[in-house]
């Protein structure tokens, strides 16, 4: 393992990400996730990030309330992001930073990473000397660690941490569905980070929970390991590599937060049988042709579809279609779309916003023919 100060700081190797908190009414459920961040920390565990975009900024404002507000600052490390839409120009960078902290509550974060870099926003970040800002940031005290959250190919992380070696961590996609996936370059990623001497924290290591409602075929196979659950693989598969420092896990109900943490809080990484039935789960996903979306919901939350299109709704409707089979998706399709204002797939525009925003980089606009086609026939 890559030895570094900050991983005696992180307790445990499990994080909770703050993405896809418990809502109700389209808020977030703060009786709900205050239990479930107090089990968090009473796990002995400690790790909790966030970022301005997640749920519409309620994130932060949430974690305020029911993280900051109620446990003493030593008992939780906090991790914020720079975000592409929220800045145009380097002076916009501070005051964002400045507007961050009051919503979160707190006089620092312990990590401050600049959010989804890939090749195209990566000069955007250079041209407003993003890096540099928070460099500067960190010097003030206001930032404790500084780092990266990456969603492109292991050239591109190779060229970024080349020139800003004063990355101190880098957060990825990873898991067993990607590790090998041509397209998201787990493996080779990772790999990167170790080549540099960076930490990982793993982001989507369940896929935005595709790795928990698997086809029969690839559930059986984890199920007759007579184990975990299948969510439980997942993160463990991800925790098993030497150089991760943090798995974080999106949670939004108790229920998810307790199988999480029965995995974690007494880690044990995937025997070479568990390891051999989540290869051949990774050969059966293979086969479904699946649209690897995992709901980050960038496409509508931070762009605003033109059409409100409900983009990862539709997609999860896709895929469970070509997974299952059910005679019933269609009906799940017609969910999606009910309401003011939200458009059918074959509504789209094509003007193209969803797709620079998105960190998996799919053809979204002709992944939207598909839906269309699939459903609206």
């Amino acid at each position: 393992m890559i030895q570094n100060p900050f991983f005696s700081e992180i307790h445990g190797n499990f994080g909770f990400g703050c993405m896809r908190l418990p809502m109700k009414n389209g808020r977030v459920n703060y009786d709900e996730f205050c239990r479930m961040a107090d089990a968090f920390i009473a796990s002995g565990l400690n790790y909790f990030d966030t970022a301005h975009g997640y749920i519409g900024g309620q994130s932060e404002t949430a974690i305020r309330d029911c993280v900051v507000k109620r446990h003493d600052r030593s008992e939780f490390l906090l991790t914020d992001k720079l975000t592409a839409p929220y800045f145009s120009k380097e002076e916009d960078i501070r005051p964002f930073f400045e507007n961050q902290l009051q919503w979160c509550g707190v006089e620092y974060f312990d990590f401050y990473l600049m959010h989804a870099q890939d090749r195209n926003n990566y000069q955007k970040y250079k041209r407003c000397r993003a890096y540099e800002t928070a460099w500067q940031l960190k010097q003030e005290g206001k930032i404790r660690h500084f780092g990266i959250s990456f969603h492109d190919k292991a050239e591109v992380l190779d060229m970024i941490l080349t020139e800003h070696p004063e990355i101190e961590i880098v957060q990825i996609q990873f898991n067993y569905v990607d590790y090998e996936d041509a397209s998201v370059e787990s493996r080779k990623v990772y790999e990167v980070c170790e080549k540099h001497r960076k930490p990982v924290i793993v982001m989507e290591p369940v896929k935005g929970g595709s790795l928990v409602n698997l086809p029969a075929e690839a559930d059986k196979l984890l199920r007759d390991l007579n184990g975990g659950s299948n969510a439980s693989y997942a993160l463990r598969f991800a925790a098993s590599f030497p150089n991760m420092a943090m798995v974080l896990s999106g949670m939004s109900d108790m229920a998810q937060m307790e199988d999480n943490l029965s995995a974690m809080r007494d880690f044990v990484p995937l025997s070479e049988t568990e390891m051999d039935a989540v290869r051949r789960v990774c050969d059966i996903f293979r086969g479904l042709n699946l649209v690897p979306c995992t709901g980050c919901r960038y496409c509508v939350e931070e762009n605003e579809c033109p059409r409100g299109i409900r983009i990862p709704d539709m997609f999860s409707s896709l895929n469970a279609h070509e997974a299952f089979h059910n005679w019933n998706t269609g009906f799940y399709y017609n969910n999606v779309i009910t309401g003011d204002g939200h458009g059918k797939a074959s509504e789209c525009i094509r003007c193209g916003k969803c797709e620079k925003v998105c960190p998996q980089h799919l053809p979204i606009r002709e992944l939207l023919r598909k839906v269309a086609d699939t459903f609206e026939r």
